[in-house]
């Protein structure tokens, strides 16, 4: 067990990685697609203690951000038509192709920001016994919330019993992802150069290691769990270094205090019952095989697009905005026009801007510009 306290730990880790770097006589590029890792690599100056020649790349690392326009648009397309949206607050704020929900809310349309799936279900139950209109939560997110959708249809399914149609007010609109197969699909385009991958701790939790075994096999790429923690990090890029010193590339885990190798069963049962693979785009990227999960044909009564006749809706390109090749991890922030001014915290131009765990906000937030 790691003592993420322990600076002699962290000292050694910082020296074993300048001792494995001098052993590489090319440049070497690592991709985390965790916005929580890119929290504590700017917070933390870690970028500042590698070597000249060792660099980490921020990826698609933020669900809110990996949400694509169209999906966005369309919530606000279903408030603008009498439906309640409840929605997490980051997205929430996410530009659309003409406003947010926020500037929709204000201009009376019935926007809701809850905490979880759970929230938004307690809202369509009040709606409905006092015959108001009927709720869309806005499902986002990786494997780690995709579990909390399954397990609510699960339970308002079981409650419909045999009754094949949903006579409750409630639906979603479903924007989950899978993290897996974009990394695959980053080896595979080439236009990112990437050589190993700090993997994703929170996704981590629950698929366990197996998603990354053939990614890992087929292009020679060493993928490290890692945990949240300075330590965790240092500890992790060490790992992918000495895989790529002695030619090994494999899957390992950092973050065993955290991360079982097998995951989250039960969370992955209640996946697979409510969910099936499917090919969609993320923002950014075109689409991407099994990049998404759908509803299985049993639940897809709870699919507003099952319930509602909603037009095509096309995006609209952001004049000057990178977003898209941030979270292909080909550019910075700091290489955008528009970060900082115009586009920061308070006027989001584009989605890394607004959440938390986006590439532009923690940027912003550190000041940390230097990759």
């Amino acid at each position: 067990m790691i003592n993420i306290n322990d600076k002699t730990l962290i000292k050694k880790a910082i020296e074993s990685i300048k001792k494995l770097s001098d052993k590489i006589n090319h440049d070497i590029h690592i991709m985390h697609v965790c916005g929580s890792h890119e929290h504590t690599i700017c917070k933390y100056g870690i970028r500042d203690v590698l070597p000249e020649n060792i660099t980490v790349i921020p990826g698609p690392g933020c669900p809110v951000c990996v949400t694509t326009q169209k999906e966005i648009d369309t919530a606000i397309y279903l408030a603008e038509n009498g439906y309640t949206i409840a929605t997490l607050g980051d997205m929430y704020r996410v530009p659309g192709s003409e406003k947010s929900l926020m500037q929709l809310q204000s201009e009376g349309a019935d926007v809701r920001i809850v905490y979880g799936i759970g929230d938004a279900v307690k809202i369509a139950k009040e709606q409905e016994k006092n015959n108001k209109g009927k709720v869309v939560f806005v499902a986002i997110g990786f494997e780690t919330t995709a579990p909390t959708t399954a397990a609510e249809l699960l339970h308002l399914n079981n409650k419909l019993g045999k009754n094949d149609k949903n006579d409750s007010n409630f639906y979603i609109l479903n924007c989950h992802r899978q993290t897996p197969p974009v990394m695959d699909f980053l080896l595979s385009s080439g236009k990112t150069n990437i050589d190993g991958f700090i993997c994703p701790g929170h996704v981590s939790t629950i698929t366990g290691l197996k998603p990354y075994y053939e990614p890992c096999k087929k292009y020679g790429a060493p993928m490290v769990v890692a945990g949240f923690e300075p330590i965790d990090v240092l500890v992790s890029i060490a790992m992918i270094l000495k895989q790529i010193v002695n030619n090994t590339p494999k899957v390992e885990n950092e973050y065993k205090r955290g991360v079982r190798d097998e995951g989250n069963i039960v969370a992955q049962k209640m996946i697979n019952e409510v969910f099936e693979p499917a090919d969609v785009a993320w923002r950014g990227f075109p689409v991407i095989k099994d990049g998404g999960l759908k509803l299985r044909e049993k639940y897809t009564k709870f699919d507003i697009f099952n319930h509602e006749d909603i037009p095509e809706i096309k995006e609209k390109i952001i004049k000057g905005c990178i977003c898209s090749e941030i979270l292909r991890g080909e550019k910075l922030p700091t290489d955008c026009k528009l970060f900082g001014n115009p586009c920061n915290p308070l006027n989001p131009i584009g989605s890394c801007m607004v959440s938390e765990e986006g590439t532009c906000r923690i940027f912003y937030k550190y000041k940390n510009y230097k990759l």
